[in-house]
C-alpha cells in the first residue's frame, strides 16, 4: 500500500511540474501586458523601468524559475492590475465560486439521481421518457443561452428574481456567504440552476444506466425471490451498487464545475473566480491567469489522486499492482 501511495504521489508531482511549465509558457504567449499597463504616450525610460520592475526583461526560463521559486513558498506574485498579492485576491473570490459550485452540484445530484433511478426502474413509462428527453435537452442547450433565457423570463419579464450580483452576505468563520440570507439565496438560485443544467442531465443518464444494469442482474432476481419489497430492493441494493460510480462522477464533476463556472459567473455578474479570470485575460494580468490555471490543475490532480487512493482501499488488486 505504501509503494502504491508513493507511486501515485510521485506521478502527481511530475504532473504538477509539467502543468506549471505548460501554463507559464502558454500565458506568456498570450500577449504583452506592458501594452495594457503602460500608456502609449509613456517615454522609453518609463517603459524600461516598468518592464524591469515586473521582471519582464528577463529570458523566459529565468522568469519561470523565479515563478517556480515563489510558488514553492506559496507566493503567486502580485497582480498587475489590482496591485495586491494574487493569493489574497484569489482567496477573496474563492468563497463565492465555492458556494455557487457546491449549490449547483448538490442541486444536480439531489434532483438528477432520483429521476435517473426512476427512469431506470420504469424505463417504458411516459414519465421516464419525458425525463430522458429532458436530459438530452440539458446536454444540447448552450449554457450562455439558457442563462440569458433565465434572466429574461424571471428577472425581466416576471421581475421576481435578480438578474445578477451576489446579494446580501453573512460572515461565518470569517468568510462571507450569501446562502445564509434570503436576499442572497434569491441571487444564488438562477446562476446555480444555470450551472447545474449540464450536470443534472449527466446525473440522470448515469443513474438511469446504472439502475437498468442492476435491475437486470442476478442480485435483484435473488432479492425478489427472497420476498423483499421493491422499495427495499431499490434502497438496499440498487442505490448501494450505483453509489460508487456516482460518487466518483460527483467528485470529478465538482472539480470541472468549479473550474468552468466562467460563463455562468460572467452572465450573472457573480463575483467569483470565473469573473476574475475573464477580467484578468482582458487586461493580460499574467500572475492572476497563471495562479488560476495552476489552481485548476492542482484541483484536478488532487481529485484524481484521492479517487485512486479510495479505489486502492476498496480493491486490493490495485495495491498489489495487478489491476
Amino acid at each position: 500500500m505504501f509503494s502504491f501511495i508513493f507511486q501515485r504521489l510521485f506521478q502527481a508531482g511530475l504532473v504538477v511540474i509539467a502543468m506549471s511549465v505548460l501554463v507559464f509558457c502558454g500565458v506568456f504567449a498570450v500577449g504583452n501586458p506592458i501594452d495594457v499597463l503602460i500608456s502609449p504616450d509613456a517615454t522609453q525610460e518609463i517603459r524600461a523601468q516598468v518592464i524591469a520592475r515586473y521582471g519582464l526583461d528577463l529570458p523566459l526560463w529565468q522568469q519561470y524559475l523565479q515563478f517556480a521559486s515563489r510558488l514553492l513558498h506559496g507566493d503567486f506574485g502580485t497582480s498587475f492590475i489590482y496591485g495586491m498579492p494574487v493569493g489574497s485576491l484569489i482567496l477573496s473570490r474563492l468563497p463565492a465560486t465555492l458556494e455557487l459550485t457546491i449549490f449547483a452540484v448538490l442541486l444536480a445530484s439531489c434532483i438528477g439521481i432520483p429521476l435517473g433511478v426512476y427512469a431506470g426502474y420504469k424505463p417504458q413509462s411516459p414519465a421516464a421518457r419525458i425525463i430522458m428527453g429532458a436530459s438530452i435537452l440539458g446536454f444540447s442547450v448552450p449554457t450562455f443561452w439558457f442563462g440569458l433565457m433565465l434572466i429574461m423570463v424571471f428577472a425581466v419579464q416576471c421581475g421576481c428574481m435578480p438578474a445578477g450580483g451576489r446579494g446580501d452576505t453573512v460572515s461565518l468563520f470569517g468568510v462571507e456567504w450569501s446562502f445564509l440570507t434570503a436576499n442572497g439565496m434569491k441571487h444564488l438560485l438562477l446562476p446555480a440552476i444555470n450551472l447545474a443544467l449540464f450536470k443534472l442531465s449527466m446525473m440522470i443518464r448515469l443513474a438511469r444506466a446504472g439502475t437498468r444494469e442492476i435491475m437486470l442482474s442476478d442480485t435483484v432476481k435473488f432479492a425478489r425471490a427472497a420476498g423483499l419489497s421493491e422499495r427495499t430492493i431499490l434502497t438496499r441494493h440498487v442505490m448501494k451498487l450505483i453509489s460508487i460510480p456516482l460518487v466518483t462522477v460527483f467528485g470529478l464533476e465538482f472539480g470541472s464545475t468549479l473550474a468552468f463556472a466562467v460563463v455562468t459567473e460572467t452572465i450573472f455578474s457573480w463575483p467569483g473566480l470565473g469573473k476574475l479570470i475573464i477580467d484578468s485575460i482582458t487586461s493580460l494580468d499574467r500572475p492572476v491567469m497563471v495562479a488560476y490555471l495552476m489552481l485548476v490543475a492542482l484541483l484536478f490532480i488532487i481529485i484524481n489522486l484521492s479517487v485512486d487512493l479510495v479505489y486502492a482501499l476498496l480493491d486490493p488488486r490495485l495495491r498489489k499492482g495487478r489491476a
